[in-house]
């Protein structure tokens, strides 16, 4: 039978300014092992530390723009488009510009572990 989830959970989110991180699959709501999603809501000017996961983060942003930094340069992806940060690459996260951004993140092993995700340190 399929199992409905009925409501998300409000993860807390790391980074220099609050970001709603809303999980509706993964580790925290629905207790699955293999895949994290949840909607991402980043205001204007919010930047997380670099990491270097253990896991494939797939984005789609639907609103604003996400900059992707990487070892060899930056990224900005706009509504419509979509990212792959690959496991063991170093990636940092951010919404610089007005607006911020809304996104839905795929994770391949649940994200919101510290044991997976590798941050820098602070």
């Amino acid at each position: 039978m399929p199992t409905l989830i009925t409501k998300p959970t409000r993860i807390q989110s790391a980074g220099n300014k609050p970001k709603v991180i809303d999980e509706y699959i993964g580790r925290v709501n629905s207790k699955t092992t293999s895949t994290s999603v949840a909607q991402m809501r980043s205001p204007a000017g919010w930047i997380e530390p670099g990491q270097t996961p253990t896991f494939d983060e797939f984005t789609i942003v639907l609103n604003g723009t996400l900059r992707v930094e990487h070892k060899s340069g930056s990224l900005e992806v706009t509504a419509g488009q979509a990212i792959i940060a690959h496991a063991g690459e170093w990636v940092r996260y951010s919404t610089p510009h007005e607006g911020g951004a809304e996104y839905i993140a795929v994770c391949c092993v649940p994200a919101f572990s510290m044991e997976s995700v590798y941050r820098d340190p602070a």
